[in-house]
């Protein structure tokens, strides 16, 4: 019957498998009848549990209807194909080992999966269920077999030979002799996430000094100083320290990240960015937002300043036209330019003579070549020698402190105390002082607790054999580079299978990009790579797999948010080249414009990054088979990067299109095609708007639209009701994004609404009982009461369900003063922000135990206002802005009258806000600050940001206080206050002797709070 062709086909899959795995099926059957959905994919590196889970409840569903096909031809090549692909691999494991044999067995039954869930996809895309009436359900029936009679047939061909792929893989691991893996020798260790729900470790300063260099941190006096060291000792590092160190005494700084294939055009444009002076006021927010972090400055720069380019003459006119740019911008001015990993002497030259030739400005070159170096002869070269065993140790130690699962505070030295003797000094010793390995190193150990000794020797003598024998293990000093990568990918290859699954993503991104948290995650869960797991939900699952690859090392946090929790990451480049490789050997990721050599894939391309534009790439791109992509990412600019069809991909799921340049309204009409989209991002693209086409993705769940020109969404978006995100507006301005009346009442499957704009008909939302997060740019201000009451109840509804984050921006402030009537309030809200003119605090506010990060207008800045928040056990991060778009007589007023109110200066009084970390006040006018004698014992980050201050007393109390932000505008009046406030607290000394850091930033004030 047609039916049992399906069940033949899922037994197929099943008697592929081995069978020791086969039989823990069916013991896991017993208890659980879907256990055949189960731990197949432990085997299969680069496809999920998830993935196989969606497969196998698809397939159930596929074409019931369907009559047994001859298969054609072409399973026959097929065959052919595999034969010999597995008659090589064999041929290739000649030294008695079947590793070559199990990993191409493995390959085939990824790929397999692939086609069979692409099968499925494309089925449910070419033919649609018939929806009509009974009426007439005869007469549609027979028109609808005959239009889907081709389609069917087709699909049922290809289903019949995925059958026998299935079936010939089967029989050609018994005949190669194949054995389990499990019988190979054990792997890396299941994840398990119950023991790894500790939070990622709360902090705000991310930079951590390095160690054992202090002699290469000395202020540089030539103009050219250059770090020289092969990967992984540290240049990077130091140069970062140096350029965080003495920037401030230059007025223009940039900082740019250099490889094999980046040419001097798009370095000179990143350079020219970041230090031409900012016109239009949306351009000088993205610049505060840029100043707010040193690595930011030159990483995420990159992709951006890639071009199209046609002809070598425009190109050279374009070098000039930017070097005439950088000379005028710098003519008399000090600068400080950072310029990381040359490969090329001939560059670099030409780099450095773009520069003019200023007194007392300073050129940071990084390079692992001694030749690069030494080519620029007048230049102070400093050459990074491997930490002594004292320092290694320090810095292991260090590092697996902060990968531990405690998360309490504590000394170093307690620390140190408490962890010497749980493992042997050969781990960080073999490292041969060389800081990579040895941070790598150190997260291995604090994520595998409880090992023995004699695990980590033998771990240590796996990793260097040729040591082992001859029992020098412990005495390796010269590691080669070889040796390193050895080190990193002996660690890497120690993670769960399912966390290097998600870190093969990173590859998606270019050498040197700042990589967003949330970005990562929901791509994840959209690739179906993340599943639910102990009753977590799929959020849940992936923040704790990505904060399982910071313990590991594997990425670096660069930019934290308000709340303490990362924003931004960085992968080391060694790090980065490992997983790219790994990535490529899986074909897993295609990578075209990269900054690794990555030959053209022979096979099925499924997810294809695109990180260069030229025609080159363009043309490679051509050659491949897109027609299985699944996941496509391009950064740079859209022109000549794909085929004219490029957007016509029939079963892309992952579309990121996020900071593309020259995006066209055409482009989302084709976009509006891909009917199996869950995730795309449009984001800082010039999106106009979406067209009423886009009721086509059914299946999507995440649209990011943020900081384009969408200030509407259709009516046809409510028919998406598997939407979960929906990020809209411009965080910076403030614009906001309308929403169609129906669109609460019918999409409740949503959990993020933000950038919103509430507008009569839409301020009902009592129906959203998912949404975690609701951010409220804008309130109409016509809006009736009637309207004010539905949003006031359903915020209060909402806040006893699952809402988490509040974010209210009300230029009246009617609205945000009326909360304060809420007869609920709601308690498990752990970031809120409210804008206006509010001056007293909502009485409920002291009842919220688990706030973490709290934003209130400027005019709430009071003495009695800040001694009821310091009673918030958990708050970490407290923001008292300034958000009106001109000066706003009103607000001065209150902020005068809370002054004289609070007796002539704001005072922090003693006890309360045990947890705070960071304070910000941000305002045109800021009063008197005055800190008691044991004012907020934990605060590390202090940040204000003014045209006016009157003054900051007892900074000096701040027992934690790490480091001190001062922001004005570019008048020079308050850039000579600035300077002198900055004098003064320079001279302060915290109790034990220490100070904290004071940074001075000259541009116009953002009123947005902290970012986060």
């Amino acid at each position: 019957s047609p039916a049992c062709g399906v069940h033949v086909f899922v037994a197929s899959l099943y008697f592929a498998l081995p069978r020791p795995l086969r039989r823990r099926v069916e013991e896991e059957r017993q208890v659980d009848p879907a256990g055949l959905q189960g731990r197949a994919m432990e085997l299969v590196v680069g496809a999920s549990e998830a993935t196989m889970r969606s497969l196998l409840s698809k397939l159930g569903r596929l074409l019931s209807d369907e009559y047994t096909l001859i298969r054609g031809v072409g399973v026959d090549l097929q065959y052919i194909n595999d034969e010999l692909t597995t008659m090589q691999s064999f041929l290739r494991a000649n030294d008695g080992t079947h590793g070559c044999l199990m990993k191409d067995w493995m390959k085939q039954i990824r790929d397999i999966t692939y086609d069979i869930e692409d099968c499925i996809d494309d089925s449910g895309k070419r033919i649609r269920g018939l929806r009509t009436s009974m009426c007439c359900y005869c007469l549609v029936n027979g028109v609808y077999e005959i239009l889907t009679a081709g389609p069917r047939r087709d699909i049922a061909t290809r289903l019949s030979a995925l059958k026998m792929r299935a079936q010939e893989i089967s029989e050609r691991r018994d005949r190669y002799g194949v054995v389990n893996p499990a019988e190979a020798g054990a792997g890396a260790a299941r994840f398990d996430v119950a023991d790894n729900q500790a939070p990622g470790r709360l902090q705000l300063v991310t930079t951590r000094e390095p160690v054992g260099v202090e002699d290469l941190m000395k202020e540089p006096h030539k103009r050219v100083t250059c770090i020289v060291g092969f990967g992984g000792v540290g240049k990077t590092a130091i140069a970062t320290a140096l350029y965080r160190t003495y920037g401030e005494e230059f007025s223009h700084r940039a900082m740019v990240t250099v490889s094999q294939s980046t040419d001097l055009e798009a370095i000179l444009r990143i350079i020219r960015d970041q230090i031409k002076p900012r016109t239009s006021n949306h351009e000088q927010q993205d610049s505060s937002e840029k100043k707010k972090s040193l690595v930011r400055r030159g990483s995420s720069a990159v992709m951006d300043a890639i071009r199209c380019r046609s002809g070598s003459s425009e190109q050279r006119r374009e070098i000039d036209d930017l070097k005439d740019d950088i000379l005028k911008h710098l003519k008399r001015n000090r600068y400080l330019v950072l310029i990381d990993d040359v490969w090329s002497a001939s560059l670099l030259d030409s780099i450095i003579n773009a520069l003019p030739v200023e007194e007392k400005s300073i050129i940071i070159v990084t390079t692992r070549f001694h030749d690069v170096a030494t080519a620029q002869r007048e230049a102070d070269t400093r050459k990074v020698h491997r930490l002594v065993e004292e320092k290694s140790k320090k810095l292991f130690m260090q590092a697996y402190n902060e990968s531990t699962s405690k998360r309490k505070e504590e000394s170093s030295t307690q620390a140190t105390s408490e962890t010497e003797g749980l493992f042997p000094e050969e781990v960080w010793k073999i490292c041969g002082g060389l800081p990579l390995a040895i941070i790598t190193m150190a997260g291995r150990v604090a994520c595998n607790p409880g090992k023995l000794h004699t695990y980590w020797r033998d771990v240590c003598e796996s990793i260097f054999p040729e040591a082992a024998a001859n029992a020098v293990v412990e005495e390796i000093t010269q590691l080669t580079q070889e040796q390193v990568s050895r080190i990193v990918s002996d660690c890497y290859n120690d993670m769960p299978a399912e966390i290097q699954t998600c870190s093969l993503h990173l590859s998606i991104f270019p050498k040197g990009y700042r990589i967003s948290r949330k970005r990562l995650t929901r791509r994840w869960i959209a690739e179906g790579i993340i599943c639910e797991k102990d009753g977590l939900g799929v959020d849940v699952i992936a923040e704790t797999y990505f904060n399982h690859l910071i313990r590991r090392k594997i990425i670096q946090p660069v930019e934290h948010n308000g709340n303490g929790k990362v924003k931004k990451c960085v992968v080391h480049d060694m790090v980065l080249e490992l997983i790219v490789r790994k990535a490529s050997e899986e074909n897993f990721i295609t990578v075209v414009g990269g900054n690794w050599f990555m030959q053209l894939p022979s096979t099925k391309v499924r997810r294809l990054s695109i990180q260069d534009s030229d025609s080159k790439h363009a043309k490679d791109t051509e050659k491949m088979n897109l027609s299985h992509v699944r996941s496509l990412t391009i950064f740079g600019s859209l022109k000549k990067q794909l085929p004219p069809h490029s957007f016509k991909f029939g079963i892309v799921q992952v579309l990121d299109l996020e900071g593309c340049k020259d995006f066209k309204q055409r482009h989302i009409t084709e976009i509006c095609e891909m009917c199996l989209l869950k995730y795309l991002s449009l984001r800082k693209t010039d999106t106009k708007q979406l067209p009423d086409n886009i009721r086509k993705l059914k299946s999507l769940e995440t649209l990011d639209i943020r900081d384009t020109e969408v200030i509407e969404l259709p009516k046809a978006v409510c028919q998406l009701e598997l939407l979960v995100n929906i990020l809209g507006g411009d965080k910076s301005t403030r614009k906001a994004l309308r929403l169609p009346g129906e669109l609460t009442k019918k999409m409740k499957a949503l959990q993020i609404l933000s950038g919103i704009e509430i507008v009569e008909g839409s301020s009902e939302l009592r129906h959203l009982t998912k949404l975690k997060k609701l951010a409220i740019y804008k309130l109409e201000t016509m809006l009736k009461d009637g309207s004010l009451e539905a949003l006031r109840t359903s915020i209060e509804y909402l806040g006893g369900c699952s809402l988490q984050t509040l974010i209210i921006d009300d230029e009246s402030s009617n609205f945000v003063k009326s909360l304060d009537g809420l007869s609920s309030p709601p308690r498990f809200l752990v970031a809120l922000e409210l804008s206006g003119k509010m001056i007293n605090l909502p009485k409920w506010i002291k009842e919220l135990d688990v706030l973490s990060k709290l934003t209130l207008p400027l005019t709430a800045l009071r003495t009695d206002n800040l001694q009821d928040l310091s009673k918030l056990e958990a708050l970490f991060s407290l923001t008292f802005c300034f958000r009106a778009k001109q000066q706003d007589w009103q607000t001065l007023a209150i902020i005068a009258e809370n002054k004289l109110y609070s007796s002539g200066e704001i005072m922090v009084l003693d006890g309360g806000f045990k947890s705070l970390k960071l304070l910000c006040l941000s305002g045109p006018l800021l009063p008197l600050l005055s800190f008691s004698s044991k004012a907020m014992p934990e605060l590390e980050r202090l940040e204000i940001r003014y045209s006016m201050l009157e003054g900051i007393l007892g900074a000096e109390n701040l027992a934690k206080l790490k480091e001190l932000h001062l922001t004005s505008n570019d008048k020079k009046e308050e850039d000579l206050m600035t300077k002198e406030i900055a004098s003064e607290l320079g001279k302060l000394r915290k109790v034990d002797g220490t100070s904290p850091r004071i940074i001075l930033h000259q541009q116009p004030i953002s009123m947005k709070s902290n970012s986060g």
